[in-house]
C-alpha cells in the first residue's frame, strides 16, 4: 500500500511501540495506585507530559492527558463557558474541525451566541474580521492552527492577541500542526493529538495556560491534576511521549523530508488539476487537489493500493461535501471533485510520483468513458 492519508493518522513509529510495550504487559499496573508498581507507573506519566509539553513549545502552563483532541477541544470549550461569568459569546472559524463545530452548535441550542467567521479563496482568515467579531462579551475564540483538509496555516498568535485585547480566551486546536510547524505563543488552550505524531491512537492532550483552566468536563475522581477524571493507560501516555520527544529530535529531518516530498509532488503537476488552498501559508506535507467532473469516491475504491482521502476522516463517511472547500468558493460538485493526500517521515518520493500518476490515470479513464 502507498499511505498517503497522513492527515487522517499517521503510521506508529517503532520507537514508540518499543516504547509503549513493557506497559502493555508486564507493567500493567493503575498509576493512580499507592503501591510502588503504581508509583512507578505514574512517574512514567509525568516524564511523557514532559516530553508532550516540550513539543508544544509554550510557556506559563500545564498539560492534561486526554482520551484525544475530540475531548480535549470540548473540554476547552464547554469548560470555559462554565466559568466565564457574564460571556456568552463564542468566536470561531467556518473552517474548523467537527469537533469544535459540532461542540459550537451544541452550545448554541444551549443559549450561546456563536460567531463563525468566514475565509477568503485561499482559506485564510481577514484579521480586521477577527477583530469586529470580538468584544467583551465573548468568553473564547477558538482558531486551528493547520487545516486538517486543506493545510493552510492561520496567524495563531495575531488572532490571540486580538482575543486578549478584550479578556476572551484563545483556544487553538494544534492537532495537525505539533511536530510539523512552530506553535506561536499567545493561545490559552492548546489541544493536541498523538496519533496524528506517529503516536497510538485514543489519547491526546490539553495545554492550559495557568489561570485558564477550564471547568471539568469528566467527573469521577479527578485522577489527572484534580480536574479531568478517569484511569490513565500508562502504555498510551508513554507512546504520545515518546512520539513527542521523537518529533522534537527529528522536527529538523522530517521538514526537510517534507519539503523535498512537496517538491517532488511539485515538479510532477498533474495538467489541470488545481490546488485548494493558500500555497503561500501552507503545511507543505498537505496536497488538496481538485479536478472538475471527477468522481473521486469512485477513484478511491478502484485505486485500492493507494490510500488517501476526500477530506476529513472524521465526515468522510457522511456523503455531505467538505465544508472547508465549499467555505472557500468550491461548488458541491468540486468539492466532491477533490482529493486530500498527506505525506511524512516514512513516505518515499517515488511513491509520491506513482501515486499521482495512478490517480490522474483514473481521472482520464472517468473522463474518456464520459465522453
Amino acid at each position: 500500500m502507498i499511505y498517503l492519508d497522513y492527515q487522517a493518522t499517521t503510521p506508529l513509529a517503532p520507537e514508540v511501540a518499543d516504547a509503549m510495550q513493557p506497559w502493555i504487559e508486564e507493567k500493567f499496573a493503575n498509576p493512580h495506585s499507592p503501591s510502588r508498581w503504581g508509583r512507578e507507573a505514574d512517574a512514567a506519566i509525568d516524564v511523557a507530559r514532559k516530553q508532550v509539553d516540550e513539543a508544544i513549545g509554550l510557556h506559563g502552563g500545564r498539560i492534561a492527558f486526554t482520551g484525544g483532541a475530540t475531548e480535549a477541544l470540548n473540554w476547552a470549550l464547554k469548560g470555559t463557558l462554565g466559568r466565564a461569568e457574564g460571556r456568552n459569546r463564542i468566536v470561531t472559524v467556518a473552517t474548523e474541525h467537527a469537533a469544535v463545530l459540532d461542540t459550537c452548535e451544541w452550545l448554541e441550542g444551549r443559549g450561546y451566541d456563536v460567531t463563525r467567521l468566514p475565509v477568503g479563496s485561499e482559506g485564510l482568515l481577514d484579521l480586521d474580521d477577527v477583530k469586529a467579531a470580538v468584544d467583551e462579551n465573548v468568553a473564547i475564540v477558538a482558531v486551528m492552527l493547520v487545516n486538517n483538509e486543506i493545510g493552510v496555516i492561520q496567524p495563531i498568535g495575531e488572532i490571540s492577541r486580538l482575543a486578549h485585547e478584550f479578556g476572551a480566551l484563545m483556544l487553538c486546536d494544534a492537532v495537525q500542526g505539533l511536530g510539523r510547524v512552530d506553535i506561536p505563543e499567545g493561545p490559552d488552550l492548546v489541544a493536541v493529538s498523538a496519533h496524528k505524531i506517529h503516536g497510538p491512537k485514543g489519547i491526546g492532550a490539553l495545554w492550559m495556560r495557568q489561570g485558564a483552566e477550564p471547568a471539568p468536563l469528566i467527573h469521577g475522581g479527578g485522577q489527572e491534576l484534580g480536574i479531568r477524571s478517569g484511569t490513565l493507560s500508562p502504555a498510551l501516555c508513554v507512546g504520545f511521549g515518546a512520539a513527542a520527544k521523537l518529533a522534537s529530535e527529528r522536527r529538523q529531518a522530517d521538514q526537510d523530508h517534507v519539503e523535498r516530498l512537496w517538491n517532488t509532488a511539485a515538479s510532477s503537476t498533474l495538467p489541470d488539476w488545481t490546488v485548494n488552498g493558500s500555497m503561500t501559508r501552507r503545511y507543505h506535507g498537505n496536497l488538496n487537489l481538485c479536478l472538475p467532473d471527477v468522481d473521486v469516491a469512485r477513484i478511491i475504491a478502484d485505486e485500492r493500493e493507494i490510500a488517501f482521502s476526500l477530506g476529513s476522516a472524521c465526515a468522510s463517511g457522511s456523503g455531505r461535501p467538505s465544508h472547508v472547500l465549499r467555505a472557500i468558493g468550491l461548488s458541491d460538485r468540486d468539492a466532491r471533485s477533490s482529493i486530500r493526500l498527506g505525506f511524512g517521515r516514512y513516505t518515499s518520493a517515488e511513491e509520491i510520483i506513482e501515486a499521482l500518476n495512478r490517480i490522474d490515470a483514473a481521472a482520464r479513464a472517468q473522463q474518456g468513458l464520459a465522453a
